[in-house]
């Protein structure tokens, strides 16, 4: 088992027990005003310090955790529902209208940058996080189908597909026990990237107000807030920015580590 997974398992693992425990218990209310204690560094009484409204960052950070993974996960989960099931079509229909009708629909996708388009959706549907779901996951569809396509279109011509063609057996049936697991890896590997880009995508839309509304907290937003008190509390700042590099470094290396442990190529090319 490699370096990367082991770290990147257990960052992920970090990140998702403040989570998963924020819904249980957190060190304070984090909606509680306490103006007497605003901006204080972090203390034995509030480990990350308190913000400009005297709140503990801690319990901040832990909500904030809560709505960066659900907002992601539910995201990559709408990716994968629809955009898996669109390229496992396009790869059985190759070169068929509806190849062309779902490749040039990603392209079309493809052509904006998908911050623009997150922040096209939720300017016209309203900001929250619902909103920002339906926008991540919207962009998430194409990357899926496009790699689903790619990997089935290699498979569609081996001797074991071609033998169940053969056999009798249709191509939304071949699609599904025969493609389907052997391009699951590369799907689960993928859907770790995806999630690490959409806890950004998360923190860029509550940065400019798109994303979660207060009093519900989020990273982008605690970086927003931020920004104008950076010269005498920094820690407000710091403190999530680094819940965010942890998290994306922590997927990251999570999706690198299952690449290489899913692959056995890469593993004998390492050995």
């Amino acid at each position: 088992m490699s370096r990367n997974l082991i770290l990147g398992a257990l960052l992920s693992s970090l990140v998702l027990l403040a989570a998963l425990l924020s819904f249980f218990w957190t060190p304070y209310d984090y909606a509680a005003l306490d103006i007497p204690n605003k901006l204080q560094p972090p203390s034995i009484q509030h480990w990350f310090g308190t913000d400009h409204f005297g709140r503990d960052m801690f319990s901040m950070i832990m909500i904030g955790a809560r709505t960066s993974i659900a907002v992601a996960l539910v995201a990559v989960g709408i990716g994968m529902t629809l955009g898996i099931p669109l390229g496992l079509m396009a790869a059985a229909r190759k070169g068929t209208w509806l190849d062309e009708v779902i490749m040039r629909g990603n392209d079309l996708v493809f052509a904006f940058p998908s911050l623009v388009i997150a922040i096209l959706i939720t300017a016209i549907l309203g900001a929250g996080a619902i909103n920002a779901i339906i926008a991540i996951g919207i962009f998430n569809i194409p990357v899926f189908a496009r790699i689903t396509r790619g990997a089935a279109l290699s498979l569609w011509e081996r001797e074991f597909i071609l033998a169940a063609r053969v056999s009798g057996k249709g191509a939304a049936r071949i699609s599904a026990e025969h493609i389907l697991p052997n391009v699951a890896n590369l799907l689960i590997v993928q859907g770790t990237i995806q999630f690490s880009l959409g806890i950004l995508a998360e923190a860029g839309l509550s940065y400019v107000g798109l994303g979660a509304q207060p009093p519900t907290p989020s990273w982008g937003r605690m970086l927003a807030d931020a920004q104008t008190m950076v010269s005498f509390a920094p820690h407000l700042a710091l403190i999530p920015g680094l819940a965010i590099i942890v998290t994306v470094m922590g997927l990251n290396l999570l999706g690198d580590g299952l690449r290489d442990w899913l692959d056995p190529r890469i593993r004998v090319a390492r050995a």
